[in-house]
């Protein structure tokens, strides 16, 4: 064999053998990566949680009619309790003449079992052209109410009223304020449908 031949043998055998240390160095580099075990650091556990969900919807239906759509930015599904702690709260009641009632809180509670929920920090509910406002406000699935036992304030763009409590009876299409009631209106107001 000539040395011109032997000089093109050599050169595929050295590419040759450089491609099976490349490959086993990666091989080993890779399984290096994978059986080494991952340190995470500043962990926070939540001992009282079985499950923290990032978002939250769910719809309720009776009878294939839907009474609620709610949305939530988390949830968290607490051990020993039927319980959901719910962040940043947008739900949408349905009353029987399929009139919107929307509510929007920071926090809220929903009873996984009854799904009756409680709502505080922020409350704010629109019906119709009234916007309510108040500090907690309580669904009861089974009457489809809402109602509210601290001071509640009815706006529209030319009336307030005030009362003690409050209670909306989805299915009646209906506010009952109760307590001290006071109101302010100006010459244009409608009076919404109250006892």
């Amino acid at each position: 064999m000539s040395s011109g031949g032997k000089k093109k043998l050599i050169l595929p055998i050295f590419l040759l053998l450089g491609l099976i240390f490349a490959g086993l160095g990666l091989y080993y580099y890779i399984n290096h990566l994978l059986t080494t075990p991952i340190e995470f650091e500043n962990i926070e556990v939540d001992d009282k949680a079985a499950l923290k969900l990032n978002a939250l919807e769910q719809i309720s239906k009776k009878n294939g009619i839907t009474e609620w759509k709610l949305k939530a930015s988390s949830a968290t599904l607490l051990k020993d309790r039927n319980k959901a702690v719910l962040k940043d709260v947008d739900i949408i009641f349905y009353t029987k003449q399929n009139t919107q009632v929307h509510l929007t809180a920071d926090q809220g509670e929903l009873d996984t079992k009854t799904h009756d929920m409680t709502f505080s920090k922020h409350v704010t509910v629109r019906y119709q052209h009234y916007t309510l406002t108040s500090e907690t406000l309580h669904y009861a699935k089974k009457p489809h109410i809402i109602r509210s036992d601290s001071r509640v304030t009815v706006n529209d763009e030319a009336s307030v009223i005030e009362a003690d409590s409050m209670e909306i009876p989805l299915n009646r299409d209906l506010i009952i304020l109760k307590g001290h009631v006071e109101g302010h209106f100006s010459e244009n107001t409608q009076i919404p449908n109250t006892l």
